[in-house]
């Protein structure tokens, strides 16, 4: 989510604090997932949160009991600490209990102790016990043996430099900071499974911008760890209102993002309903008559595997059964089976649902359009999202537009908005919307929806669209094909004209686009390395270093998530999508034992050590492959492209042939113990700063030229498969 600890997000606020913090607590968290440290970490914030608002609270009754003109006075000493430790003074005033032994200091005056998962471990039982809220929240499991107790006790100590009891207003806004920070850290280092919880806080601030829900019931069938709840929440506060104006109610099929998201709403006090456990939405709807008046999602994109071939005569499907390879219109039905007469949906989808016709999912369009349900749509710009690489963007759906009891009179048209263009990108992988984009987005649907006389159509931007054009336009929902010059009014064009406003068009034309920005920043990189290039030739000095220095095996594996692209090591082309080899898979159906390998990863086939079964990747943001291959990750503190070119070099592959062992009739191995002991001449860091951004421009050019490449082949793919 935010940058380093001198930058600052895109919407401007300050992260120094969260990011040295998490700089800190990432240092312990050593080899483990960052999806199991994920319970670790948060967990921990949340006992020294609750502790802290605890012992607040008891200074505050023990100063009042020692108050000669307070009405609370105990005039004897030794009854005070009694009378303050009264459970019943922090119930009614909504702080949780906190019994002796969960009390923060105790914890952290144990920190060094061997015993320190068992103590925490007894805290959080202890809490459950004393607060039935939370029973069956916390995480319990400090002292399993696999996890480090000297990182553990060093991560107690990094926690307690957070104060939480300055006072109540100033201690949520620094939980809500620090979890929010974090939470979002996890999503980007989990990748693609970060996703399952976390939906990045600038698309949902878009969406509470939008839908204003400021009194009444909001419901996410698929909340993750709650996010939409709690900005909807400060929203309300934000605006006059407060905890308690809206009803929260949320269901989540994950068991340890359920918990996660119960914790999180606890901390903040909000009381919402979540079910008495994990649930699928579809499978096991927890809230089966709740009729919303808001609706905000981020449901998984594309799932295949919902269950539809067992739902085929559910009510929900009013305008046609979604497909059961395909989950995306199902949850579409979901959210408008569960709307009030006047109740309004915003969610996020992938962008392939605005064009589709598979398994009948056209035809569902087809009857939310006619329906006029459709209220708006709007396509973001690509790598907002950790869990996917698929661009998406919001819909939104409203009950009763322009009947009698409704609010808004807009009807029979569509607002699209083309916002693929906004954004700033924050690192290689990711893009944030600033506060001045979420104001654009916002302002422009709000404006419309009131009909104001400010909301002007603007062209490539936004377009208020009749009906009757989308109709004739084969109910075909991409802002491009309406908000761009040319767009289309004749009817039914279902050929050419199809294509080139298809998903595959936009792709396409967005991949060109980052080539052409790229460039300008690769020019302007090697004017900076030209303006220092002598200083850099003069101060340049190189270090002796062990590959083990430079690179560290990773054993990250594929697991629950979703399959990326599958990669292998070819001796010509080096590390390639297999897809691009073979005209069918070769990888094993069950692909969850299969490594991860990220941008700039080293690939090798330790059998193997030729030319091209040593690679760095530069192909794919996040790929997997074979579990026999090594994935070797570059320390931090080196660069990529320099490690990367000196490992795959000429003189490098012939040096590995003296660490293989074996015989030609036994092929030939070599461990990658032997291969990190290898030593190598690197250049020292300090003075590379203007060629490492040159040489990480360049990657990020190779990488997007790649991808245009693939896209304009794919198009012209689809326009030839036209004319046959």
């Amino acid at each position: 989510m935010g940058k380093g600890s001198s930058q600052k997000q895109a919407n401007g606020s300050a992260l120094e604090f969260e990011a040295q913090l998490w700089a800190a607590a990432d240092k312990m968290r050593g080899h483990m997932d960052a999806s199991e440290y994920k319970h670790v970490c948060l967990g921990l914030i949340f006992l020294k949160y609750i502790s802290d608002a605890f012992e607040e609270k008891r200074e505050q009754l023990l100063l009042s009991f020692a108050d000669p003109k307070s009405d609370w006075f105990i005039k004897d000493e030794k009854q005070r600490p009694e009378a303050a430790d009264e459970r019943d003074q922090y119930v009614a005033a909504n702080v949780f209990w906190v019994p002796p032994e969960a009390r923060w200091h105790k914890i952290n005056a144990k920190a060094k102790s061997p015993e320190i998962g068992k103590i925490i471990d007894d805290a959080m039982g202890a809490i459950e016990r004393e607060n039935p809220k939370l029973k069956g929240v916390l995480p319990r499991d400090y002292a399993r043996p696999s996890l480090d107790k000297v990182r553990l006790g060093g991560l107690v100590d990094i926690i307690s430099n957070i104060g939480f009891n300055q006072s109540a207003a100033k201690s949520k806004d620094v939980l809500g900071r620090v979890y929010e920070y974090f939470l979002g850290k996890f999503a980007s280092a989990e990748g693609k499974g970060g996703g399952e919880f976390y939906t990045p806080q600038c698309v949902v601030q878009v969406l509470v911008e939008m839908l204003e829900p400021y009194k009444g019931r909001v419901y996410d069938p698929a909340c993750g760890s709650g996010g939409m709840f709690v900005s909807s929440e400060k929203f309300v506060e934000e605006h006059g209102g407060r905890i308690g104006d809206i009803a929260v109610y949320g269901q989540e099929s994950n068991y340890t993002t359920w918990k996660l998201a119960r914790m999180n709403l606890a901390i903040r006090g909000i009381d919402a309903n979540l079910g008495p456990r994990n649930a699928d939405s579809f499978r096991s709807d927890l809230h089966p008559d709740l009729k919303a008046d808001f609706i905000l999602a981020n449901p998984p994109f594309n799932m295949s595997d919902w269950g539809g071939e067992h739902l085929r005569q559910d009510v929900r499907w009013k305008f046609g059964m979604p497909p059961v390879s395909n989950a995306n219109f199902a949850w579409v039905q979901h959210f408008v089976h569960h709307l009030s007469p006047n109740g309004v949906a915003g969610f996020i989808l992938g962008n392939i649902s605005l064009t589709s016709e598979t398994g009948g999912e056209d035809a569902i369009r087809k009857g939310l359009v006619e329906s006029d349900l459709v209220e708006c749509i709007i396509t973001f710009p690509d790598k907002l999202f950790y869990s996917t690489p698929i661009p998406a963007g919001i819909w939104i759906l409203r009950r009763g537009r322009g009947t009698g009891m409704a609010k808004y009179k807009r009807k029979q048209e569509i607002l699209f908005i083309e916002a693929s263009r906004l954004g700033t990108d924050i690192s290689r992988t990711h893009r944030e919307l600033a506060d001045k984009d979420i104001a654009t987005i916002s302002q422009t649907y709000r404006r419309w929806l009131k009909l104001s006389d400010e909301y002007t159509d603007t062209l490539g931007f936004n377009r208020s669209v009749p009906i009757a054009e989308v109709i004739a336009n084969n109910y075909n929902l991409l802002p491009a094909a309406y908000v761009n010059a040319g767009h289309t009014k004749s009817a039914r064009s279902t050929g050419l004209v199809g294509v080139l406003k298809s998903q595959e068009r936009q792709v396409a034309l967005s991949c060109l686009k980052q080539v052409s920005d790229l460039a300008e920043a690769f020019q302007k990189s090697i004017g900076e390395v030209d303006a220092q290039i002598k200083a850099i030739e003069k101060e340049i000095a190189f270090e002796t270093r062990t590959l083990g220095e430079l690179l560290e095996p990773s054993d990250e594996r594929l697991r629950e998530m979703d399959e990326p692209e599958v990669l292998t090591c070819t001796e010509r082309g080096g590390l390639i999508l297999q897809r691009e080899r073979f005209a069918k898979r070769v990888a094993t159906d069950d692909a969850s034992d299969y490594k991860i390998v990220r941008m700039g990863d080293i690939v090798y086939n330790p059998y193997l050590l030729w030319k091209g079964s040593i690679d760095q990747c530069w192909i794919v943001e996040m790929g997997i492959t074979s579990p026999a291959y090594e994935v070797l990750r570059v320390r931090d503190g080196f660069d990529k492209t320099i490690v990367g070119q000196l490992v795959t070099s000429p003189e490098m592959i012939k040096r590995y042939d003296g660490i293989s062992f074996g015989t030609v009739q036994r092929r030939r191995r070599a461990p990658v113990s032997n291969f990190l002991e290898l030593k190598v001449n690197v250049p020292s860091p300090k003075n590379l700063s203007a060629l490492s951004k040159l040489l990480s421009c360049s990657q990020d050019c190779q990488f997007a030229s790649r991808n245009a490449e693939r896209a304009i082949r794919q198009l012209i793919k689809t326009l030839c498969a036209r004319l046959r």
